[in-house]
């Protein structure tokens, strides 16, 4: 895995999976509540579609337990490009703060590639005007919960290729 902090963070992960396994599991709300922070990611895969994370019931319970309720939706944004299964572009608001609320929003990307028998997944995060955006998703704010997006990747990973998220 590979990262690099600025305004714009690329992180790769090699998964044994099909391109389409992965697709899925970016976009599919019931893949996307059993990796990383979990919730429901929920997209209108056109040009111009809605793009939001629910936080599940226990992600909410938890963030409570911590002293920090989170909103039912946690993520917004639109989808700006969908060609399934190679590439998938969104705007994207983290609404879990008022610091990262407040921020523009960002652009990810999301290319697949498949290169025989395993792929390639990077994700490209412009945070030009969210640097406090850009401390969570780099892993360098949060504690224990604040693996960012390299930990989702490699958690992603691990329930792709074993059936199991890294913390399962």
């Amino acid at each position: 895995m590979t990262s690099t902090l600025t305004t714009t963070q690329v992180h790769r992960v090699y998964i044994k999976a099909t391109p389409q396994a992965i697709w899925d599991a970016i976009t599919k709300p019931e893949w996307t509540n059993r990796y990383g922070y979990t919730g429901y990611a929920h997209y209108d895969l056109r040009p111009g579609g809605a793009y939001e994370v629910r936080a599940n019931d226990e992600f909410k319970a938890a963030a409570s337990a911590q002293g920090f309720p989170c909103p039912d939706v946690v993520v917004e944004g639109e989808v700006i490009e969908a060609d399934p299964p190679n590439r998938l572009v969104t705007t994207f608001r983290m609404l879990m703060d008022p610091g990262t609320a407040s921020e523009p929003p960002s652009r990810i990307t999301h290319e697949i590639v498949d290169l025989g028998g395993f792929c390639a997944l990077t994700l490209t995060h412009e945070l030009e005007g969210s640097p406090q955006l850009a401390a969570v998703v780099t892993g360098t704010v949060g504690g224990e919960g604040g693996g960012g997006h390299a930990w989702v990747l490699s958690d992603l990973k691990s329930l792709l290729e074993t059936g199991s998220p890294l913390a399962g």
